[in-house]
Protein backbone atom coordinates (compact mmCIF):
# COMPACT_ATOMS: atom_id res chain seq x y z
CA UNK A 1 0.00 0.00 0.00
CA UNK A 2 1.02 3.63 -0.94
CA UNK A 3 1.52 5.54 2.28
CA UNK A 4 0.80 8.78 3.73
CA UNK A 5 3.57 10.95 3.93
CA UNK A 6 4.15 13.10 6.84
CA UNK A 7 3.57 16.13 4.38
CA UNK A 8 0.37 14.72 3.85
CA UNK A 9 -0.95 14.17 7.28
CA UNK A 10 0.01 17.45 8.29
CA UNK A 11 -0.76 19.67 5.11
CA UNK A 12 -4.50 20.52 6.59
CA UNK A 13 -3.53 21.17 10.28
CA UNK A 14 0.03 23.36 9.82
CA UNK A 15 0.74 26.62 7.93
CA UNK A 16 -1.59 29.48 6.89
CA UNK A 17 -5.46 28.85 7.46
CA UNK A 18 -6.32 31.03 4.29
CA UNK A 19 -3.67 29.71 1.89
CA UNK A 20 -5.06 26.16 2.54
CA UNK A 21 -8.55 26.65 2.48
CA UNK A 22 -8.28 28.71 -0.78
CA UNK A 23 -5.61 25.51 -2.32
CA UNK A 24 -8.81 23.54 -1.44
CA UNK A 25 -11.53 25.17 -1.91
CA UNK A 26 -10.43 26.42 -5.62
CA UNK A 27 -10.41 22.59 -7.17
CA UNK A 28 -13.87 21.74 -4.62
CA UNK A 29 -15.61 25.02 -6.27
CA UNK A 30 -14.36 24.35 -10.00
CA UNK A 31 -15.19 20.42 -9.85
CA UNK A 32 -18.42 21.75 -8.30
CA UNK A 33 -18.80 23.80 -11.54
CA UNK A 34 -18.08 21.02 -13.94
CA UNK A 35 -20.58 19.28 -11.85
CA UNK A 36 -23.09 21.45 -12.22
CA UNK A 37 -22.21 21.86 -16.14
CA UNK A 38 -24.25 18.68 -16.74
CA UNK A 39 -27.21 20.07 -15.73
CA UNK A 40 -26.97 23.53 -17.31
CA UNK A 41 -25.78 21.56 -20.51
CA UNK A 42 -29.11 20.26 -20.60
CA UNK A 43 -31.17 23.17 -19.63
CA UNK A 44 -29.01 24.70 -22.67
CA UNK A 45 -29.85 22.24 -25.58
CA UNK A 46 -33.10 20.90 -24.22
CA UNK A 47 -34.09 24.84 -24.06
CA UNK A 48 -34.16 24.38 -27.94
CA UNK A 49 -36.62 22.25 -27.85
CA UNK A 50 -39.20 24.70 -26.58
CA UNK A 51 -40.82 24.94 -22.52
CA UNK A 52 -42.44 21.40 -22.78
CA UNK A 53 -39.25 20.06 -22.40
CA UNK A 54 -37.46 22.40 -20.12
CA UNK A 55 -40.22 21.94 -17.33
CA UNK A 56 -39.96 18.02 -17.95
CA UNK A 57 -36.38 18.71 -17.00
CA UNK A 58 -37.35 20.94 -13.75
CA UNK A 59 -39.74 18.15 -12.86
CA UNK A 60 -37.65 15.71 -12.93
CA UNK A 61 -34.65 17.20 -10.96
CA UNK A 62 -36.23 17.34 -7.51
CA UNK A 63 -37.01 13.65 -7.73
CA UNK A 64 -33.82 12.02 -8.68
CA UNK A 65 -32.17 14.81 -6.14
CA UNK A 66 -34.23 13.10 -3.27
CA UNK A 67 -33.58 9.67 -4.36
CA UNK A 68 -29.28 10.63 -3.94
CA UNK A 69 -30.18 12.33 -1.01
CA UNK A 70 -31.34 9.36 0.49
CA UNK A 71 -28.22 7.44 -0.25
CA UNK A 72 -25.36 10.03 0.16
CA UNK A 73 -25.47 10.56 4.02
CA UNK A 74 -23.63 7.23 4.28
CA UNK A 75 -20.81 8.90 1.94
CA UNK A 76 -20.82 12.23 3.41
CA UNK A 77 -20.12 10.28 7.35
CA UNK A 78 -18.02 8.35 5.74
CA UNK A 79 -15.81 11.66 4.36
CA UNK A 80 -16.31 13.22 7.91
CA UNK A 81 -15.24 10.18 10.01
CA UNK A 82 -12.18 9.55 7.61
CA UNK A 83 -10.95 13.14 7.76
CA UNK A 84 -10.87 12.64 11.61
CA UNK A 85 -8.87 10.16 11.00
CA UNK A 86 -6.64 11.19 8.84
CA UNK A 87 -5.98 14.07 10.87
CA UNK A 88 -5.15 11.65 13.83
CA UNK A 89 -2.64 9.94 11.51
CA UNK A 90 -4.23 6.94 11.91
CA UNK A 91 -4.30 5.17 7.93
CA UNK A 92 -5.39 1.78 9.14
CA UNK A 93 -8.44 3.48 10.74
CA UNK A 94 -8.91 5.65 7.17
CA UNK A 95 -9.04 2.68 4.67
CA UNK A 96 -10.98 0.32 7.11
CA UNK A 97 -13.86 3.21 7.03
CA UNK A 98 -13.62 3.88 3.41
CA UNK A 99 -14.31 0.28 2.51
CA UNK A 100 -17.39 0.24 5.43
CA UNK A 101 -18.68 3.50 3.26
CA UNK A 102 -17.98 1.83 0.47
CA UNK A 103 -20.07 -1.28 -0.10
CA UNK A 104 -22.56 0.63 1.99
CA UNK A 105 -23.61 3.17 -0.10
CA UNK A 106 -23.14 1.14 -3.51
CA UNK A 107 -25.29 -1.31 -1.94
CA UNK A 108 -27.93 1.31 -1.20
CA UNK A 109 -27.52 3.06 -4.52
CA UNK A 110 -28.45 -0.22 -6.46
CA UNK A 111 -31.45 -0.47 -4.38
CA UNK A 112 -32.70 2.92 -5.07
CA UNK A 113 -31.86 2.62 -8.78
CA UNK A 114 -34.56 -0.40 -8.71
CA UNK A 115 -36.99 1.12 -7.06
CA UNK A 116 -36.85 4.80 -8.48
CA UNK A 117 -36.88 3.16 -12.49
CA UNK A 118 -40.11 1.05 -11.45
CA UNK A 119 -41.82 4.03 -9.56
CA UNK A 120 -41.34 6.94 -11.61
CA UNK A 121 -44.51 7.38 -13.36
CA UNK A 122 -45.67 6.92 -9.78
CA UNK A 123 -43.55 9.62 -8.61
CA UNK A 124 -44.09 12.30 -11.59
CA UNK A 125 -47.91 11.48 -10.90
CA UNK A 126 -47.72 13.27 -8.08
CA UNK A 127 -46.48 16.61 -8.99
CA UNK A 128 -49.75 16.91 -11.25
CA UNK A 129 -48.35 18.24 -14.48
CA UNK A 130 -49.31 18.49 -18.36
CA UNK A 131 -49.56 15.52 -20.24
CA UNK A 132 -46.67 16.22 -22.44
CA UNK A 133 -44.70 17.34 -20.18
CA UNK A 134 -45.53 14.27 -17.68
CA UNK A 135 -45.05 11.69 -20.47
CA UNK A 136 -41.21 13.60 -21.27
CA UNK A 137 -40.82 13.64 -17.63
CA UNK A 138 -40.85 9.93 -17.27
CA UNK A 139 -38.81 8.99 -20.29
CA UNK A 140 -36.03 11.44 -18.88
CA UNK A 141 -35.85 10.04 -15.43
CA UNK A 142 -36.41 6.34 -16.04
CA UNK A 143 -33.22 6.71 -18.04
CA UNK A 144 -31.55 9.07 -15.26
CA UNK A 145 -32.32 6.23 -12.08
CA UNK A 146 -30.30 3.60 -14.58
CA UNK A 147 -27.62 5.46 -13.96
CA UNK A 148 -27.56 5.91 -10.38
CA UNK A 149 -24.74 3.35 -8.73
CA UNK A 150 -22.20 4.68 -10.95
CA UNK A 151 -23.22 8.25 -9.86
CA UNK A 152 -22.85 6.96 -6.40
CA UNK A 153 -19.22 5.26 -6.61
CA UNK A 154 -17.96 8.49 -8.20
CA UNK A 155 -19.41 10.98 -5.73
CA UNK A 156 -18.30 8.09 -2.65
CA UNK A 157 -14.88 8.43 -4.12
CA UNK A 158 -14.86 12.02 -4.43
CA UNK A 159 -16.38 12.42 -0.60
CA UNK A 160 -13.51 10.38 0.46
CA UNK A 161 -10.77 11.76 -1.59
CA UNK A 162 -12.01 15.08 -0.05
CA UNK A 163 -11.26 13.87 3.56
CA UNK A 164 -7.98 13.16 2.66
CA UNK A 165 -7.36 16.41 1.52
CA UNK A 166 -7.10 15.41 -2.29
CA UNK A 167 -9.11 17.35 -4.44
CA UNK A 168 -7.60 18.01 -7.39
CA UNK A 169 -8.11 14.20 -9.29
CA UNK A 170 -11.91 14.37 -8.95
CA UNK A 171 -11.44 17.77 -10.90
CA UNK A 172 -9.54 16.01 -13.75
CA UNK A 173 -12.25 13.28 -13.67
CA UNK A 174 -15.13 16.09 -13.58
CA UNK A 175 -13.20 17.78 -16.48
CA UNK A 176 -12.97 14.99 -19.12
CA UNK A 177 -16.30 13.46 -18.32
CA UNK A 178 -18.04 16.98 -18.86
CA UNK A 179 -16.17 17.66 -22.25
CA UNK A 180 -17.63 14.37 -22.92
CA UNK A 181 -21.12 15.11 -22.13
CA UNK A 182 -20.78 18.70 -23.75
CA UNK A 183 -20.39 16.76 -26.82
CA UNK A 184 -22.53 13.82 -26.77
CA UNK A 185 -25.77 16.04 -25.53
CA UNK A 186 -26.44 17.44 -28.27
CA UNK A 187 -25.58 14.33 -30.61
CA UNK A 188 -28.19 12.34 -28.49
CA UNK A 189 -30.63 15.06 -28.39
CA UNK A 190 -30.79 16.09 -32.10
CA UNK A 191 -29.25 13.53 -33.87
CA UNK A 192 -26.65 13.16 -36.39
CA UNK A 193 -27.85 12.58 -40.16
CA UNK A 194 -28.43 8.74 -40.01
CA UNK A 195 -25.64 7.72 -37.58
CA UNK A 196 -27.69 9.06 -34.53
CA UNK A 197 -31.12 8.90 -34.26
CA UNK A 198 -32.77 12.01 -32.21
CA UNK A 199 -33.78 11.01 -28.84
CA UNK A 200 -35.10 14.46 -27.39
CA UNK A 201 -35.04 14.69 -23.38
CA UNK A 202 -34.25 11.11 -23.36
CA UNK A 203 -30.89 11.79 -25.30
CA UNK A 204 -29.86 14.60 -22.70
CA UNK A 205 -30.41 11.54 -20.14
CA UNK A 206 -28.58 8.96 -22.06
CA UNK A 207 -25.87 11.73 -22.28
CA UNK A 208 -25.22 12.09 -18.44
CA UNK A 209 -25.49 8.85 -17.45
CA UNK A 210 -22.79 7.73 -19.45
CA UNK A 211 -20.39 9.84 -18.67
CA UNK A 212 -21.16 8.70 -15.06
CA UNK A 213 -20.46 5.35 -16.01
CA UNK A 214 -17.35 6.91 -16.89
CA UNK A 215 -16.54 8.39 -13.68
CA UNK A 216 -17.16 5.35 -11.87
CA UNK A 217 -14.77 3.22 -13.81
CA UNK A 218 -12.37 6.10 -13.39
CA UNK A 219 -12.59 6.11 -9.99
CA UNK A 220 -12.47 2.62 -9.38
CA UNK A 221 -9.26 2.22 -11.44
CA UNK A 222 -7.36 4.70 -9.18
CA UNK A 223 -8.84 2.93 -5.78
CA UNK A 224 -7.54 -0.31 -7.18
CA UNK A 225 -3.96 1.62 -7.32
CA UNK A 226 -3.97 2.65 -3.80
CA UNK A 227 -4.03 6.11 -4.63
CA UNK A 228 -2.72 8.55 -1.60
CA UNK A 229 -2.78 5.62 0.78
CA UNK A 230 -6.76 4.75 -0.07
CA UNK A 231 -6.70 1.09 -0.90
CA UNK A 232 -10.27 -0.79 -0.36
CA UNK A 233 -9.27 -4.36 1.26
CA UNK A 234 -11.17 -7.55 1.22
CA UNK A 235 -10.48 -8.39 4.64
CA UNK A 236 -12.36 -4.97 5.48
CA UNK A 237 -15.42 -6.00 3.87
CA UNK A 238 -16.77 -7.90 6.75
CA UNK A 239 -19.63 -5.56 8.49
CA UNK A 240 -18.41 -3.94 11.09
CA UNK A 241 -21.29 -2.92 13.24
CA UNK A 242 -19.25 -0.19 14.95
CA UNK A 243 -18.28 1.66 12.45
CA UNK A 244 -21.40 1.11 10.39
CA UNK A 245 -23.42 2.35 13.75
CA UNK A 246 -21.15 5.49 13.55
CA UNK A 247 -21.29 5.62 9.64
CA UNK A 248 -25.08 5.21 10.57
CA UNK A 249 -25.46 7.63 13.69
CA UNK A 250 -23.54 10.43 11.56
CA UNK A 251 -24.91 10.00 8.35
CA UNK A 252 -28.66 9.24 8.88
CA UNK A 253 -29.07 13.07 9.95
CA UNK A 254 -27.42 14.38 6.43
CA UNK A 255 -29.66 12.23 4.67
CA UNK A 256 -32.66 13.90 6.62
CA UNK A 257 -31.33 16.98 5.97
CA UNK A 258 -30.72 16.90 2.28
CA UNK A 259 -33.96 14.58 1.63
CA UNK A 260 -36.02 17.48 3.85
CA UNK A 261 -34.65 20.31 1.05
CA UNK A 262 -34.96 18.07 -1.62
CA UNK A 263 -38.46 16.86 -0.90
CA UNK A 264 -38.88 21.10 -0.06
CA UNK A 265 -37.79 21.60 -4.01
CA UNK A 266 -40.54 18.44 -4.68
CA UNK A 267 -43.30 20.44 -2.92
CA UNK A 268 -42.28 24.38 -4.27
CA UNK A 269 -41.94 22.65 -7.85
CA UNK A 270 -45.92 20.91 -7.14
CA UNK A 271 -46.45 24.92 -6.03
CA UNK A 272 -45.00 26.46 -9.26
CA UNK A 273 -46.94 23.39 -11.46
CA UNK A 274 -50.20 25.00 -10.22
CA UNK A 275 -49.77 27.96 -12.40
CA UNK A 276 -48.82 26.12 -15.76
CA UNK A 277 -45.86 25.97 -17.59
CA UNK A 278 -44.66 29.46 -18.41
CA UNK A 279 -44.04 29.40 -13.87
CA UNK A 280 -42.75 25.69 -14.10
CA UNK A 281 -39.84 26.98 -16.93
CA UNK A 282 -39.23 30.20 -14.97
CA UNK A 283 -38.27 28.50 -12.19
CA UNK A 284 -36.30 25.99 -13.77
CA UNK A 285 -34.13 28.34 -14.86
CA UNK A 286 -33.91 30.34 -11.98
CA UNK A 287 -32.78 27.05 -10.01
CA UNK A 288 -30.10 26.20 -12.47
CA UNK A 289 -29.00 29.85 -12.00
CA UNK A 290 -29.32 29.37 -7.93
CA UNK A 291 -27.12 26.21 -8.30
CA UNK A 292 -24.64 27.56 -10.40
CA UNK A 293 -23.74 31.02 -8.38
CA UNK A 294 -23.80 28.93 -4.75
CA UNK A 295 -20.82 26.77 -5.98
CA UNK A 296 -18.02 28.75 -4.60
CA UNK A 297 -20.20 28.73 -1.07
CA UNK A 298 -20.57 25.08 -1.46
CA UNK A 299 -16.78 24.66 -2.16
CA UNK A 300 -15.66 26.58 0.91
CA UNK A 301 -18.26 24.66 3.02
CA UNK A 302 -16.42 21.34 1.86
CA UNK A 303 -12.96 22.68 2.04
CA UNK A 304 -14.44 23.64 6.02
CA UNK A 305 -15.90 20.57 6.62
CA UNK A 306 -12.51 18.65 5.61
CA UNK A 307 -10.28 21.21 7.52
CA UNK A 308 -12.59 21.29 10.98
CA UNK A 309 -12.54 17.14 11.09
CA UNK A 310 -8.89 16.90 10.39
CA UNK A 311 -8.09 19.66 12.67
CA UNK A 312 -10.49 18.37 15.26
CA UNK A 313 -8.90 14.53 14.80
CA UNK A 314 -5.32 16.54 15.20
CA UNK A 315 -6.73 18.35 18.40
CA UNK A 316 -5.52 22.06 17.11
CA UNK A 317 -9.33 23.16 17.92
CA UNK A 318 -8.26 26.91 17.82
CA UNK A 319 -6.97 26.08 14.23
CA UNK A 320 -10.29 25.08 13.34
CA UNK A 321 -12.04 27.87 15.18
CA UNK A 322 -10.15 30.25 12.95
CA UNK A 323 -11.03 27.89 9.92
CA UNK A 324 -14.85 28.66 10.24
CA UNK A 325 -14.29 32.49 10.78
CA UNK A 326 -12.20 33.24 7.59
CA UNK A 327 -14.48 30.87 5.75
CA UNK A 328 -17.92 33.03 6.70
CA UNK A 329 -16.28 35.71 5.79
CA UNK A 330 -15.00 34.99 2.39
CA UNK A 331 -18.17 33.08 1.80
CA UNK A 332 -20.28 36.58 2.32
CA UNK A 333 -18.33 38.47 0.31
CA UNK A 334 -17.91 36.43 -2.76
CA UNK A 335 -21.40 35.63 -2.62
CA UNK A 336 -22.53 39.30 -2.46
CA UNK A 337 -20.35 40.05 -5.12
CA UNK A 338 -21.56 37.81 -7.48
CA UNK A 339 -25.27 38.41 -6.51
CA UNK A 340 -24.91 42.35 -7.69
CA UNK A 341 -23.51 40.80 -10.98
CA UNK A 342 -26.35 38.17 -11.58
CA UNK A 343 -29.32 40.83 -10.44
CA UNK A 344 -27.70 43.36 -12.94
CA UNK A 345 -27.42 40.98 -15.80
CA UNK A 346 -30.33 38.75 -15.00
CA UNK A 347 -32.40 39.35 -17.98
CA UNK A 348 -29.77 38.75 -20.25
CA UNK A 349 -29.10 35.14 -18.38
CA UNK A 350 -32.52 34.22 -18.75
CA UNK A 351 -32.20 34.79 -22.39
CA UNK A 352 -29.49 33.09 -22.74
CA UNK A 353 -31.23 29.93 -21.78
CA UNK A 354 -34.39 30.25 -23.07
CA UNK A 355 -34.27 32.54 -26.10
CA UNK A 356 -37.27 31.75 -28.41
CA UNK A 357 -39.89 32.78 -25.46
CA UNK A 358 -39.82 36.36 -24.10
CA UNK A 359 -42.92 35.35 -21.46
CA UNK A 360 -40.64 32.86 -19.68
CA UNK A 361 -37.50 35.04 -20.37
CA UNK A 362 -39.80 38.18 -18.00
CA UNK A 363 -40.65 35.27 -15.88
CA UNK A 364 -37.28 33.71 -15.42
CA UNK A 365 -35.62 37.71 -14.70
CA UNK A 366 -37.58 38.13 -11.81
CA UNK A 367 -37.63 35.21 -10.06
CA UNK A 368 -33.50 35.51 -10.59
CA UNK A 369 -33.14 38.95 -9.57
CA UNK A 370 -34.97 37.80 -5.94
CA UNK A 371 -32.58 34.98 -5.53
CA UNK A 372 -29.64 37.39 -6.19
CA UNK A 373 -30.48 39.76 -3.19
CA UNK A 374 -29.99 37.22 -0.25
CA UNK A 375 -26.75 35.43 -2.53
CA UNK A 376 -24.34 36.28 0.79
CA UNK A 377 -26.45 34.93 3.36
CA UNK A 378 -26.73 31.58 1.65
CA UNK A 379 -23.29 31.51 1.89
CA UNK A 380 -23.13 32.43 5.55
CA UNK A 381 -25.28 29.28 5.80
CA UNK A 382 -23.51 26.94 3.56
CA UNK A 383 -20.41 27.28 4.99
CA UNK A 384 -21.53 26.96 8.47
CA UNK A 385 -23.24 23.94 7.80
CA UNK A 386 -19.80 22.17 6.87
CA UNK A 387 -18.47 23.49 9.93
CA UNK A 388 -20.95 21.51 11.59
CA UNK A 389 -20.21 18.42 9.51
CA UNK A 390 -16.32 18.83 9.86
CA UNK A 391 -17.49 18.78 13.74
CA UNK A 392 -19.81 15.69 13.42
CA UNK A 393 -22.48 17.95 14.47
CA UNK A 394 -25.06 16.53 11.48
CA UNK A 395 -27.96 16.83 13.68
CA UNK A 396 -27.67 20.48 13.76
CA UNK A 397 -27.53 20.90 10.12
CA UNK A 398 -30.09 18.62 10.29
CA UNK A 399 -32.43 20.99 12.32
CA UNK A 400 -31.36 23.80 10.23
CA UNK A 401 -32.84 22.30 6.95
CA UNK A 402 -35.88 21.05 8.63
CA UNK A 403 -36.83 24.63 10.26
CA UNK A 404 -35.70 26.26 6.85
CA UNK A 405 -37.72 24.04 4.56
CA UNK A 406 -41.09 22.97 6.48
CA UNK A 407 -40.99 26.28 9.10
CA UNK A 408 -40.67 29.00 6.76
CA UNK A 409 -40.19 28.75 3.12
CA UNK A 410 -43.06 26.72 2.05
CA UNK A 411 -45.33 27.64 4.68
CA UNK A 412 -44.83 31.07 3.23
CA UNK A 413 -45.00 30.12 -0.51
CA UNK A 414 -48.08 28.82 0.08
CA UNK A 415 -49.33 31.44 1.64
CA UNK A 416 -48.32 34.38 -0.45
CA UNK A 417 -49.02 32.35 -3.51
CA UNK A 418 -52.38 30.97 -2.99
CA UNK A 419 -53.86 33.18 -0.80
CA UNK A 420 -52.77 36.59 -1.86
CA UNK A 421 -52.29 38.42 -4.99
CA UNK A 422 -48.39 37.68 -5.69
CA UNK A 423 -49.76 34.11 -7.47
CA UNK A 424 -45.77 32.67 -8.45
CA UNK A 425 -44.49 36.22 -7.30
CA UNK A 426 -45.10 34.81 -3.77
CA UNK A 427 -43.17 31.53 -4.01
CA UNK A 428 -40.27 34.00 -5.56
CA UNK A 429 -40.34 36.22 -2.42
CA UNK A 430 -39.97 33.12 -0.57
CA UNK A 431 -36.45 32.00 -1.29
CA UNK A 432 -34.57 35.44 -0.07
CA UNK A 433 -36.68 35.69 3.13
CA UNK A 434 -36.20 32.33 4.07
CA UNK A 435 -32.53 32.38 3.04
CA UNK A 436 -31.82 35.15 5.13
CA UNK A 437 -33.79 34.15 8.39
CA UNK A 438 -32.10 30.65 8.30
CA UNK A 439 -28.33 32.03 7.66
CA UNK A 440 -28.67 34.39 10.87
CA UNK A 441 -30.10 31.30 12.81
CA UNK A 442 -27.15 28.62 11.67
CA UNK A 443 -24.83 31.32 12.51
CA UNK A 444 -26.27 31.91 16.43
CA UNK A 445 -26.32 28.38 16.88
CA UNK A 446 -22.54 28.38 15.93
CA UNK A 447 -21.18 30.83 17.64
CA UNK A 448 -23.15 30.48 21.22
CA UNK A 449 -23.06 26.78 20.97
CA UNK A 450 -21.09 24.96 23.24
CA UNK A 451 -19.18 22.94 21.17
CA UNK A 452 -17.77 26.20 18.92
CA UNK A 453 -16.60 28.04 22.54
CA UNK A 454 -14.88 24.85 23.77
CA UNK A 455 -12.30 25.33 20.45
Amino acid sequence: MIGLTQRDRKILTEGSIIKTLISLSIPLILTNILQTAYNLTDTFWVGRLGKVPVAAVSLSFPIIFITISLGSGLAVAGSILTAQKKGAQDSEAVNHIATQTFYSVIGISIILAIFGYFFTPVLVGIMKTEPQVYEQAVTYLKILFLGLPALFIYLTFQSLMRSLGEVKLPFYIVLSTVFLNLILDPLFIFGYEDWIPAKGVAGAALATISTQYLSAFISLFFISKAYKGLQIKRKDFRPDWKVLKALIKTGVPVSIEQVSRAAGIFVMVMLVSGFGTLALAGYGIGTRILSFIIIPAFGLGMATSTLVGQNIGAKTYERAKKTIQYSLGIAFGVLTLLGIIIYMFARQIAYFFIPNDIAAIDESTVFIKLLAVSFGFLGLLIVTIGAFRGAGKTKISMLLALFSVWIIRFPLAYYLSYHTELKEMGIWISYPVTNSITALMGLLILFKYKWFNKM
